[in-house]
């Protein structure tokens, strides 16, 4: 039986990578070694984090003034790096709260300097974006994120900041263009979009570097790995290798309008759907929603185990929705074939058959 992977991440990721990386392991280019097991000092894979960087740039058009890195520790170390090496200890930083992800951001930089919080959706549970706030003129930076993961919500268009502007794109990065040349910095954990768990890209605008006026440790500074080229200490490989692959693969596509017309195809069909089917309803206003992580429930909660059956049965996994939200949470990232989606929407109007 062929599985729908709905998961949330570790994600979906295109079955020629995944094919490719397995051939790696056993022998990498020729080696007779494994990918794995090849010193990160090797030419071969060298040139590895070389493409892996490079290709980051071709895909978000980015020239000489960024710098791309691929580091360690999640996303959620990108909560207190970004701090550390933005934040000035009399300066301020400005938020917008939108989720789990940007609260924690929030509470990480707080522990660094005075953090004005510009605008928050708590109220109604995170179920909508923000978009009548002020960014303030004196703040060293401005930090959002881009999608929600768990609240199915997604910024559509980006502000114009008058300050350095930082993004956690984790669970939506390169799946559709972004003005990437309006950030100051831009972080994503892998594990969504590029590939699997274990390594964390940073794209860092250089000029904004030094400015803090802070004395970090090594491994805490973008400078320092930026000198090493992304391999100050020992970079994690198969991470790095599988995002490179996963990047060639969105080039072969045809890049990232390719990725968002697929992905606008995919959203639109479970959205129709969901607001068409009188069992189901959104958890997000029409205009937040995201495309990459479609939130719903079931409007009569007896009828949660007959669905959960029938989704079993079709090969759909992955579906359960965040405790925080409840319900079911589709997630469709790049490698998501609409077809997987059609198989999720079948399954919604046979239940819906069923009960009439």
């Amino acid at each position: 039986m062929k599985i729908h992977n709905f998961s949330a991440g570790p994600a979906i990721l295109p079955r020629s990578v995944i094919e490719q990386a397995a051939s790696a392991l056993l022998d990498f280019q020729g080696s007779g070694l494994s990918l794995i097991e090849v010193s990160h000092r090797d030419r071969d894979f060298e040139g590895v984090m070389h493409e892996a960087r490079a290709a980051v740039k071709r895909l978000l058009g980015l020239g000489d003034e960024y710098e791309v890195l691929y580091l360690q520790g999640g996303a959620s170390l990108q909560f207190a790096m970004v701090p550390m090496n933005l934040l000035r200890p009399e300066g301020k930083a400005a938020y917008l709260n939108t989720g789990t992800w940007a609260t924690k951001a929030i509470e990480d930089a707080r522990k660094l300097g005075q953090v004005e919080v510009v605008a928050s959706s708590e109220d109604k549970n995170f179920s909508y974006i923000p978009t009548s706030y002020r960014i303030p003129t004196d703040a060293d930076y401005f930090h959002l994120t881009s999608n929600n993961t768990i609240f199915g919500t997604q910024i559509q268009t980006f502000p114009d900041s008058p300050v350095p502007m930082v993004c956690d794109m984790s669970s939506d990065i390169f799946s559709r263009p972004v003005p990437a040349n309006s950030f100051g910095l831009i972080y994503a954990g892998a594990q969504k979009n590029m590939g699997p768990a274990g390594t964390t890209l940073v794209i860092v605008r250089k000029d904004l570097l030094g400015r803090s006026g802070r004395t970090l440790n090594a491994m805490l500074d973008y400078g320092v790995h930026i000198k090493g080229e992304s391999m100050y200490n020992t970079p994690p490989v198969f991470a790095v290798y599988v995002s490179m692959l996963t990047l060639q693969w969105i080039e072969a596509q045809g890049g990232l309008q390719a990725m968002e017309e697929r992905n606008r195809k995919k959203a639109q069909l479970l959205y129709h759907e969901i607001h068409r089917n009188a069992l189901f309803r959104p958890t997000v206003t029409d205009d937040s929603g995201s495309f990459m992580n479609i939130t719903f429930v079931l409007n009569q909660s007896e009828h949660e185990e007959t669905l959960g059956k029938m989704l079993q049965e079709a090969g759909i996994s992955g579906l359960k929705g965040h405790r925080s939200v409840g319900g079911y949470r589709a997630s469709m990232y790049n490698a998501m074939p609409i077809e997987s989606v059609q198989v999720l929407v079948d399954v919604m109007q046979a239940l819906e058959n069923r009960l009439a």
